[in-house]
């Protein structure tokens, strides 16, 4: 596996510019709760490393990840946001209810990105067991949530700069 020993959340060499003119939703699943508050600290504590201020940032938590979809298009439709960061934590089960929420809610949030042209951004863990969660929420491959911010930075800037 090639992130056996890897950080995936290491930008370095990649140029993030400021958060400090956006504003910015985050969704954030309680199910599986232990790994999404640190997916929602890491987002969090990114987007103010890289200039976000706290009254530009609005939290808001659902019941599961299937319910972010709903979560972010309710954000978009009630906030002026230039973009939304959507966390959540699905691990593989017994049964097949893992694909078909995996799916739905990788199609669901692509789908509010495209109503209303703004950037709305997957960070969601699909994983294998408990783990591959642990390790990607805030574990020795990173976490998913700072990952989450800097592209939510990165797609803002770029809404931005096509607007011009």
């Amino acid at each position: 596996m090639s992130s056996q020993h890897k950080n995936l959340s290491d930008f370095s060499g990649s140029e993030i510019p400021s958060a400090k003119p956006y504003r910015f939703g985050i969704v954030v699943a309680e199910w599986n709760r232990e790994i999404t508050d640190a997916l929602y600290q890491g987002a969090y504590q990114s987007l103010l490393e890289h200039g976000a201020l706290k009254k530009n940032l609005f939290s808001y938590p659902v019941p599961g990840s299937f319910e972010l979809t709903s979560g972010a298009d309710l954000l978009l439709k009630n906030h002026k946001l230039d973009a939304v960061i959507c966390l959540g934590c699905v691990i593989q089960g017994e049964t097949r209810h893992f694909d078909f929420i995996c799916n739905a809610v990788a199609n669901g949030i692509s789908n509010v990105a495209i109503k209303y042209s703004k950037p709305v951004i997957f960070g969601v863990l699909t994983t294998d067991n408990q783990q591959q969660a642990i390790d990607r929420a805030g574990g020795k491959h990173g976490n998913k949530g700072e990952e989450g911010a800097v592209t939510a930075i990165k797609m803002a800037y770029l809404a931005e700069t096509l607007k011009a």
